[in-house]
């Protein structure tokens, strides 16, 4: 099954199934009027909301068509939002650029921060940023939203706990990052709003592509109109997404509508850091990993980030070439609000 949230005029939007292939749309607000409303009352809602999707797919002629440009984040707000660090490799690349040694329980306790999830970007609006100073970066990554998971939650049941899958920009100002670490809160004006796929989908939707709570398919970042990644997010994740959700529920109950990122999908190259598409790599998720294999190699980055008028590309394709999820889609511009 496929969701999205449309437009209405309302914070919340509208629920909508799609068809599988992403043309067209079928509002099924009667049966739930929000994708809250139904994570909420999923046990009792989902079968109806299948029913109607398996009826759009099936007919052609049924539905109206859809353009993604309408689509809020599927969730355009949410109870909580936490960020993991999946892809180790990501996290070893960024201290060996700064020459500092990894711990090595970095490899068995998931790196994690909770972000602001009370205002997400729709896929397909700008990045609104008020300076270029700030190290303005998109991050290519992957997410579940969860339904109730108990405090404590075994692995084996954090994996019946995953509803829905989309794909994240999280954006970040890594110009920021360095002066909050210092402070010892952790991440928060360097963690502007995120941005979600136009569509989100259950699992069984990936088929043979989804397994061992990983999603088996390169996540395709293009920046600019160049390819600039093609990282698969099933290789080199090292904490699957039943880990992270036992994770983040060790202390606390998450409640539905939970999302569970993974962190930037990052991928490795002949046992060794990653390498550009040019280089014969599989390319970068962010702008910053780029910079730290610069940095590994040559002494210096060379890569610059995000400045106005910029423009990144994230998508996921099947095996037929067909968009799963649809594309996150923005323009960096800047902000002229009070101050800027």
């Amino acid at each position: 099954m496929k969701l999205a949230t449309l437009r209405d005029g309302s914070r919340d939007g509208c629920l909508v199934v799609v068809s599988r292939d992403l043309s067209r749309m079928d509002d099924v607000s009667e049966i739930a009027p929000t994708l809250q409303n139904a994570l909420d009352n999923w046990t009792e809602l989902a079968p109806a909301l299948h029913e109607r999707f398996t009826a759009l797919d099936n007919n052609p002629e049924s539905g109206t068509p859809l353009n993604q440009a309408d689509c809020l984040s599927p969730l355009p707000r949410a109870y909580q939002w936490a960020d993991g660090s999946a892809y180790v490799n990501h996290v070893e690349l960024v201290r060996r650029a700064r020459g500092v040694d990894m711990p090595t329980h970095f490899w068995t306790d998931p790196l994690m921060y909770q972000g602001g999830s009370d205002s997400f970007i729709a896929p397909h609006d700008d990045i609104v940023m008020g300076d270029e100073s700030w190290g303005i970066d998109f991050e290519g990554e992957i997410a579940v939203i969860t339904g109730d998971v108990a405090m404590g939650t075994s692995e084996q049941n954090a994996m019946e706990a995953i509803r829905l899958i989309m794909l994240v920009n999280d954006v970040s100002l890594r110009g920021l990052i360095p002066r909050e670490l210092e402070k010892g809160f952790g991440f928060f004006q360097s963690k502007p709003s995120s941005a979600f796929s136009p569509v989100a989908v259950t699992p069984d939707e990936l088929g043979a592509s989804w397994r061992d709570g990983k999603i088996h398919h390169p996540l395709r970042v293009t920046f600019n109109d160049q390819p600039f990644g093609k990282a698969n997010a099933g290789l080199d994740m090292t904490f699957n997404f039943p880990t992270l959700i036992a994770h983040a529920a060790r202390t606390r109950p998450l409640t539905a509508g939970t999302i569970i990122g993974s962190g930037t999908v990052s991928n490795k190259k002949d046992g060794g850091p990653g390498a550009s598409i040019i280089d014969g790599g599989v390319g970068y998720s962010c702008l910053a990993e780029q910079r730290m294999v610069e940095t590994i190699t040559c002494g210096t980055p060379k890569t610059r980030f995000m400045r106005f008028g910029d423009h990144i590309r994230i998508e996921m394709l099947n095996e037929d070439g067909g968009t799963i999820f649809g594309s996150i889609d923005q323009k960096v511009v800047k902000h002229r609000g009070p101050g800027y």
